[in-house]
């Protein structure tokens, strides 16, 4: 067994309830600016719609295993890196689309159903390749993973928060309007300091350990990003829609993730070592792409979009 399998970084219960309420306070602040007219609005574009789910929840956890075979990492950063690309979006896909110009009424349906599919697809995925997958395979069998017992905990950190947050805006659209920014942005930043505060808590493995998953995380984030983008022009969607799908495959609710490895595989040194990287680096790189793509707005005349506007 390689060290990095043996280092367990450990939430203590009430860290992991902490965890638990700051990731469902993200996920309200963002279902405050869905609406059930939002799945509507997505139905009127269902090829980018359809791409947008297809390639988050079917394509990228196929294009995991298949990175896995070629790169063969150790058998924890493996199904960490599988247990990533079966979360659904993460929440800052849709201030980073809108920040790059892209399509947000998109981003923002993608997200919302990405969400939903999850309470299936991310433990359906996750069983269905960690046990095919020979690396990942014994690990799988090690922890005798529960999927109802995971499914519980999707809905009660997705389910719950969006269905309330979705409730909130509609019944008092005034006091969501006032609110939503400012929660958004406490949650966020909430989120990110609760993630480093964990990391500097267990500094000193996760400094030793951080370098075997920085290039696996390089290369598994700009797959996945250089894939959405890719997918989108192979369809023939318009630059705006383009930017909206790369997010939304190449930005992965990372938080979600360290919450299922503390539940369910004991904070398993790999796992959480590449999840949290994951949750550091994709922010570095969505904000990246997002500075250069703001400086390039596209020109859409149907729309009435001239560069520099921002809808």
């Amino acid at each position: 067994m390689a060290p990095i399998d043996a280092v367990q970084l450990s939430f203590d219960p009430q860290t992991l309830k902490l965890l638990n309420a700051v990731l469902g306070l993200v996920m309200f602040g963002v279902a405050l600016e869905l609406r059930v007219e939002d799945f509507r609005t997505a139905l009127k574009s269902p090829k980018a719609l359809a791409l947008g789910l297809i390639g988050h929840h079917l394509l990228f956890p196929a294009m995991t295993y298949l990175l896995i075979s070629v790169i063969n990492p150790l058998p924890s950063i493996a199904l960490g890196m599988i247990l990533v690309s079966s979360c659904p979006a993460g929440h800052i896909s849709n201030f980073l689309v809108h920040y790059s110009h892209g399509n947000a009424a998109l981003s923002v349906s993608v997200s919302a159903l990405s969400t939903l599919a999850a309470l299936v697809m991310t433990p359906l995925n996750l069983a269905f390749w960690g046990n095919l997958h020979p690396i990942t395979a014994g690990l799988m069998r090690q922890v005798a993973m529960n999927p109802w017992e995971m499914l519980e905990v999707i809905v009660l950190l997705l389910g719950v928060p969006l269905v309330a947050g979705i409730s909130v805006a509609r019944r008092w659209p005034s006091l969501a309007r006032r609110i939503r920014k400012p929660m958004q942005v406490f949650s966020l930043l909430v989120l990110a300091g609760f993630i480093v505060g964990a990391l500097a808590a267990n500094f000193k493995p996760f400094l030793q350990f951080v370098p075997l998953v920085v290039l696996v995380v390089f290369v598994h984030n700009l797959l996945a990003l250089v894939s959405g983008y890719g997918l989108a022009a192979a369809i023939g969607l318009g630059e705006r829609d383009r930017r909206a799908i790369t997010f939304e495959m190449g930005i992965q609710n990372s938080g979600l993730g360290l919450i299922l490895i503390f539940n369910f595989f004991n904070g398993l040194g790999g796992m959480a070592v590449v999840t949290a990287w994951w949750g550091v680096w994709h922010i570095i790189a969505g904000m990246t792409l997002a500075t250069f793509w703001r400086g390039r707005p596209p020109l859409v005349a149907a729309e009435g979009l001239v560069p520099g506007a921002v809808k």
